[in-house]
């Protein structure tokens, strides 16, 4: 890690303990006062508060790394974001896929009511793992058996969300990487199936489940494809730490719900198709540099995110205030100071961690790799 993405780890991490934590306490208050007496009221102010604090990391890729997002979608479909229910399949190409999800999300009023599925593991993070518990995000312990109720009662209580909430599924159930793809591109040459190139073949039991529940009153797929420009480095959290700018581009293709397959195994075969294609169109991107700029939609930088992070650090720096003059003044305080702020940066080293594809290598390598794969075809030859 370069000297400026650790000079900058511990007060990021500072900042996010010290508003997550705030918000941790409101989101407890709702849970006992507003719940029970409006889980629509709840789910408001709720969605407000994760919008500040999730605020904080677009606010990262904007301002601070100045990560470019740009867009690749047809204006009639672009029209109807922010403005309706929506899930959202992607590829899960790079480690901060989640992240670029949020800024576009930020961009059309969608931000607070992101919702996901998640590893049953993630709610147990501080700060953020404990929001988006109170938040309904979806956990699951990666057992059919046992995920299969828990998906389904969680889409249905989505019904009656009073804004419109995007739900994220990575169906591809895990980050891509070299190895990955080896393994993905030699099952399905055993299995007589398309040999994947860019992406890793789809888990669609999730995918049928989602669109069997919510269907109903999620009017719309956003097929979401991630691809990153020839000269553009692969974003990480430690580029954007270290302030270090990076451009995606993000190609949706909007879908109608009821344009879908009335069936389980139609789904199921859907789904599989929709990443047939995306290869293909991956393919394309690889060849063209692009993902068409007829279809360019330009997502401005907004102020907000930076307000937000001015007016949580101006807190910060008050009460830090009053509470370090006391503090420093005695050495049994510099060393709860110093512990507390080494404790920090312990977490956020964690936190990086948790966004790598592996933790040996970044994205540059499995391009470097992929690069030089021999795709297996269909009778399981190089």
């Amino acid at each position: 890690m370069g000297f400026l993405s650790r000079s900058i780890v511990v007060p990021l991490g500072l900042l996010f303990l010290f508003s997550g934590i705030v918000i941790n306490v409101v989101q407890v208050l709702t849970l006992i006062v507003l719940l029970p007496i409006s889980r629509s009221l709840y789910r408001r102010v709720n969605v407000m508060l994760m919008e500040s604090l999730w605020s904080e990391l677009v606010w990262l890729m904007d301002w601070w790394a100045g990560v470019q997002v740009r867009v690749y979608i047809d204006a009639e479909s672009w029209s109807y974001f922010g403005n309706e229910h929506a899930l959202v399949i992607s590829n899960h190409r790079s480690d901060l896929d989640w992240l670029f999800g949020w800024v576009l999300a930020q961009r059309v009023g969608c931000l607070g009511s992101t919702r996901a599925v998640m590893k049953k593991s993630t709610k147990y993070l501080p700060v953020m793992g404990w929001s988006m518990w109170f938040s309904e995000y979806i956990f699951l312990e990666r057992s059919w058996a046992k995920d299969e109720k828990t998906l389904k009662s969680s889409f249905k209580s989505l019904k009656g969300f009073p804004q419109p909430f995007w739900l994220a599924l990575f169906v591809e159930g895990t980050r891509f990487t070299a190895a990955k793809l080896q393994q993905a591109q030699e099952y399905a040459a055993s299995s007589g199936l398309p040999i994947p190139r860019n992406v890793l073949i789809p888990r669609t039991k999730g995918f049928v489940a989602a669109v069997s529940n919510l269907r109903e009153f999620v009017p719309a797929v956003y097929d979401v494809s991630v691809a990153v420009p020839k000269e553009s480095p692969p974003p990480t959290m430690l580029r954007a730490l270290s302030g270090q700018a990076s451009v995606v581009h993000l190609h949706i293709r909007r879908v109608m719900t009821s344009d879908l397959p009335a069936t389980e195994d139609g789904l199921s075969q859907w789904c599989k198709d929709a990443f047939v294609l995306k290869d293909d169109l991956l393919d394309k991107h690889r060849e063209q540099n692009t993902f068409g700029e007829e279809l360019y939609q330009p997502i401005p930088r907004p102020l907000k995110p930076l307000l937000v992070v001015v007016g949580w650090s101006a807190m910060l720096v008050f009460v830090s205030g009053k509470l370090m003059t006391p503090l420093f003044s005695t050495w049994t305080g510099i060393a709860w100071v110093t512990g507390g702020l080494g404790t920090i940066f312990f977490l956020m080293q964690i936190f990086i961690m948790s966004t790598q594809s592996e933790r040996s290598s970044n994205l540059a390598n499995t391009r470097r790799s992929t690069s030089s794969f021999k795709p297996v075809t269909a009778n399981g030859k190089s």
